[in-house]
């Protein structure tokens, strides 16, 4: 009989799980449709906590990390008398009086130790800077460094154990993904707003002759003055932007809103936290985008990449082989399309890194090897052409019949202003520099050699290539 009782039990387990087989297989999958007996269609959907359909995870997950910047610098003297006696009498003791300036923006913890990413033009001219927790704590912040090019600032504050936001990979963003603003616009402390990505690689206008590498992730999240220095952060809680500036022409939000891809700031970041200043690669090649006539007369099937006008002599780019005609379309795995996606993609490599450099010449494919050359040799180090590297730039003895050509008895001319010290100065390319902090020049050495002698700045007089007396400093 016992017998019996456990052959009826293991039938019937054996039959509870065939049933449960044959209803589990006719489930549907996840994202499987399905027809209701009586209604309309519904789906079944399994979605991750970083991926649910609202923004609370990366909002919540992201917010503390992001901190209110407080800046002031010394603003002009006022213009505005203190009191009746000062109108009509002069301010006391004949000088002007001074007041301060105080600005605002945001910033983005990145490492617990208290290094805060934010923008340069955030804190450029600072005197005096303060961070703000989302915890309303306050603390003084020191200035590690600054990289005016891609608008990235380093901070730092003694403190521990912070909230940071992890870097995502901004190259993997894509167009229409959701994405989240985090910051402190018109001081309204922890502002988060939505939107998606508009576009990436976007450059602006640039009216100022300035340096700058621009290839910024557009979105139609709503930024305001003081989001500066804020966090783009994407669904999983991830850093993929740093909030830099808007369009406007009421300088308020009108829709379009950009940042600098997380790519770039973190490697700018680290570049300022481990060396004090950024070490640029350069490829060391004029371009242009691909328009209809170059792609007729080249035979491209495509207007992506991007056209080679010049090559710089021993540059990186002339020692792996690459000619002025070749269509430059990728760096790596980088797809290049535009001026802007080459900028991009070389800012995340440093002197002395290697890449493959995918080119078109002649209607066929070529793969070059390339080695990374820096924006800044070491001063004094001597190229092929016999000019001498100079923060970036090269410069060279002026010849006899240049400076026949002036009336100049002597001078070292800039034979190549790449970026640096020098650009950043405004120092043109074909400069005369005659004198170096009021001592008379005639050799590169003699330049490097005042420098060398120099504590804190650098005053340069001379002459520009139009013939006109020049001056320009830049600090050490």
């Amino acid at each position: 009989m016992r017998k019996g009782i456990l052959i009826t039990l293991l039938s019937a387990v054996a039959g509870g799980l065939t049933a449960y087989s044959v209803v589990k297989s006719m489930e549907p999958e996840i994202g499987e449709s399905m027809q209701a007996a009586q209604g309309p269609q519904f789906r079944t959907v399994n979605l991750a906590q970083d991926n649910w359909p609202d923004f609370t995870y990366a909002a919540e997950s992201a917010v503390d990390a992001v901190v209110y910047v407080k800046v002031t610098s010394s603003g002009g003297a006022s213009q505005a008398p203190s009191s009746i006696f000062d109108f009509f009498f002069g301010y006391p003791e004949g000088a002007p009086k001074q007041r301060e300036r105080v600005g605002s923006g945001s910033g983005v913890i990145i490492r617990e130790d208290g290094y805060i990413v934010t923008n340069n033009h955030v804190i450029e001219g600072a005197t005096k800077i303060e961070v703000t927790l989302n915890t309303n704590q306050t603390y003084p912040a020191t200035l590690v460094g600054t990289d005016p090019a891609t608008d990235v600032a380093l901070l730092k504050i003694d403190a521990g154990g912070l909230p940071v936001i992890p870097f995502g990979d901004s190259d993997k963003l894509r167009l229409g993904e959701w994405v989240i603003a985090i910051g402190s616009p018109y001081d309204l402390r922890s502002t988060i707003t939505a939107g998606i990505v508009s576009a990436k690689g976007r450059s602006m206008p640039n009216y100022t002759g300035e340096f700058k590498i621009e290839s910024f992730i557009q979105t139609d999240a709503a930024v305001n003055p003081g989001n500066s220095g804020g966090a783009l952060v994407d669904k999983s809680g991830n850093l993929v932007g740093i909030n830099t500036a808007i369009i406007s022409q009421t300088g308020s939000y009108a829709g379009y809103s950009f940042a600098v891809p997380s790519n770039i700031v973190k490697k700018i970041a680290y570049d300022l936290m481990d060396f004090g200043s950024v070490k640029r690669a350069i490829l060391g090649i004029t371009m242009r985008e691909i328009d209809d006539k170059i792609a007729e007369e080249l035979k491209l099937s495509t207007r992506n990449g991007v056209y080679i006008v010049e090559v710089s002599k021993s540059g990186a780019a002339d020692k792996a082989g690459v000619k002025a005609g070749d269509v430059l379309v990728a760096i790596d795995s980088s797809k290049i399309t535009t001026s802007s996606s080459v900028q991009e993609a070389v800012s995340r490599y440093s002197p002395g890194d290697k890449a493959v450099l995918t080119v078109i010449r002649d209607g066929k494919q070529k793969k070059l090897d390339v080695t990374f050359k820096g924006t800044s040799q070491e001063n004094g180090t001597v190229a092929d052409d016999g000019s001498v590297a100079f923060y970036g730039s090269s410069i060279k003895e002026a010849s006899a019949e240049t400076l026949k050509r002036y009336g100049l008895k002597r001078g070292v001319e800039i034979v190549e202003l790449g970026p640096g010290k020098l650009m950043e100065a405004g120092a043109t390319e074909g400069f005369i520099i005659q004198y170096v902090n009021d001592i008379p020049v005639k050799t590169p050495q003699d330049v490097i050699d005042v420098v060398k002698k120099s504590k804190r700045a650098v005053f340069v007089e001379g002459m520009t290539s139009s013939g006109r007396t020049g001056y320009f400093g830049f600090g050490i």
